[in-house]
């Protein structure tokens, strides 16, 4: 049986921010695992920490101790009220504090989507604790602020990050129907007709959110039925606030750290795409090298962007040899 570990509750103290801002104290929900140097892996929306469940097993082989959090806003950890409580300064602060209550001084970030974001941060508000990075999917380039995103989508609603903004308006209609959510969008992928949700030629509608009993679920379910009901049992439970969230923080975050996405990296780098991720294309990570000193990067063929639960065994192939290589 693949190893899930059961949760801890971790109460992380109050603490100052990479901004200089105080975090409020917080309960976090984590599965740990292993011996040996420490991997945090992030997820990202709407996912949960169980959506590492693949890479737990596969770490801990490889002789490592695997961390997993539910991040802030999901799952068993706390969902904060303030919008603000889900910007980038808070997100990392989140990680720092779990690794300070398990008397880790550094870790290898691996993120994937929005947990991408959070992972390559790392390495750039902390450098002091991160001994090096891992995108899944999530390359390390600058924020997209909001201007930019309506430079490309100029009718709001048929870009689910900018349908996201208002506060109440997303959550209203995606809590209603957390079923027909994951219904889906946890299948597999088949090549897509667009390399990348930015190429809007011919009128593209990149919110599948505002109409989910309108569209038809296409490839194939690759959750078992009692995986599927465990994000919707979560879901129904605290609803996609906390998540959405993050989304919110997009012009923040951008002010708060520019140099996010442009400073150069100086640590082991790992960079894996997956070739029919239409929301995180590949194409995106190609200049990567001008910005990360020491940086591999692999691409899964024929994956969507669900990579550690699409296609586990060729992530955990990558991640360990290169982990194995680096750290060991």
């Amino acid at each position: 049986m693949t190893l899930w570990p059961e949760a801890r509750k971790f109460q992380l103290p109050e603490r100052v921010g990479a901004a200089g801002n105080t975090i409020a104290p917080i309960e976090l929900s984590v599965h740990i695992a292993g011996e040996g140097p420490a991997v945090v892996l992030s997820h990202g929306f709407p996912e949960l920490a169980y959506s590492w469940r693949h890479q737990v097993q596969a770490l801990v082989d490889a002789g490592f101790t695997a961390i997993v959090p539910d991040q802030r806003g999901y799952g068993a950890s706390a969902a904060p009220n303030e919008i603000t409580d889900y910007d980038l300064e808070h997100l990392t602060s989140d990680l720092v504090g779990i690794l300070d209550l398990l008397s880790i001084e550094r870790a290898v970030y691996v993120g994937h989507d929005w947990g991408g974001q959070v992972s390559w941060a790392m390495p750039v508000l902390y450098p002091e604790r991160s001994a090096g990075a891992i995108g899944v999917n999530t390359p390390y380039v600058a924020f997209p602020g909001t201007d930019m995103l309506r430079l490309v989508f100029t009718d709001p609603e048929k870009m689910y990050m900018l349908w996201f903004q208002e506060p109440g308006v997303a959550e209203t209609v995606m809590d209603a129907q957390v079923r027909e959510c994951f219904d889906l969008l946890m299948r597999r992928a088949g090549k897509p007709e667009r390399t990348s949700l930015l190429d809007t030629s011919g009128g593209m509608d990149a919110n599948p959110f505002r109409r989910l009993s309108e569209l038809e679920p296409t490839g194939e379910l690759f959750l078992s039925e009692a995986e599927h009901e465990t994000y919707i049992r979560s879901f129904e439970a605290t609803g996609f606030r906390g998540g959405i969230n993050w989304y919110r923080n997009l012009d923040r975050n951008k002010k708060m750290f520019p140099d996010f996405g442009v400073k150069q990296l100086d640590l082991p780098c790992l960079m894996v795409t997956a070739e029919w991720d239409v929301a995180l294309s590949p194409a995106l990570a190609e200049n990567m090298p001008e910005r990360c000193s020491d940086l591999e990067i692999h691409m899964i063929e024929e994956c969507g962007h669900w990579t550690q639960q699409e296609k586990p065994d060729q992530l955990n192939a990558l991640m360990t040899d290169w982990l194995k290589r680096r750290y060991l």
